[in-house]
């Protein structure tokens, strides 16, 4: 098993030097990929962790006057939702649509944060095939200029091994620019999500504020 285990680790070493430079590029492409994959997975997982409660549970405080237990109930959540509300409690007492201003405010630079970072995830996603292709063309042109200095000693293996060498760069290019196409859309699919969820909250949030005149 060890040895099985030896020989593909030095198949895969050998592959990746075999395809030059280039695959040093890919290679740090694919950690950057990995690493926005990640942190913004991770901050998008925290990002929806709410309790189901919180908007009644905010709604009863407001409608009892408790505004400091409120405010403290929105600091214990590090969530979008709960810092939007919170700023529209704290701006309790303005006029409604300086209110709702102050929570789409806090909206939107809450999803620019989300968001941060994943431009670069999608130029990973279309740039590293490109490079791939690079690495495709210069090792067919390198190739060739081998078979022509060659002159008339042409050997297919002058050929083969050449094409052999700058494919690697094509299947490294694609694995990486794969990856990372499918998680830019998998976060961008969660943050869609979640950009919901906040429109929601402000919804509900603005309907209480209106319940009291209502009932008045």
């Amino acid at each position: 098993m060890t040895l099985l285990q030896t020989q593909m680790s030095f198949s895969i070493i050998s592959l990746a030097t075999k395809g030059g430079w280039l695959m040093l590029v890919l290679l740090a492409l694919s950690v950057i990929a990995i690493y926005i994959f990640g942190k913004k997975w991770w901050l998008i997982h925290k990002a929806g962790n709410i309790d189901k409660n919180f908007m009644n549970d905010i709604r009863d405080y407001i409608h009892e006057g408790k505004i400091k237990s409120a405010i403290s109930l929105c600091e214990k959540f590090d969530s979008p939702v709960a810092r939007l509300v919170q700023k529209g409690i704290e701006r309790l007492g303005r006029p409604l649509t300086d209110i709702q201003t102050a929570v789409e405010n806090v909206g939107n630079a809450e999803v620019a944060r989300l968001e941060k970072g994943l431009p670069l995830l999608a130029t990973i996603a279309g740039g590293a095939p490109m490079i791939g292709f690079l690495g495709t063309v210069i090792g067919m042109v390198q190739a060739f200029f081998n078979m022509s200095q060659a002159g008339n000693n042409i050997d297919i293996t002058l050929l083969s091994s050449g094409i052999y060498t700058a494919m690697i760069t094509t299947v490294g290019g694609l694995i990486v620019g794969i990856v990372a196409y499918f998680g830019y859309n998998y976060l961008t699919s969660n943050i869609s999500d979640l950009v919901f969820k906040m429109e929601s909250a402000t919804i509900d949030f603005m309907d209480v504020l209106h319940e009291p005149a209502s009932e008045e």
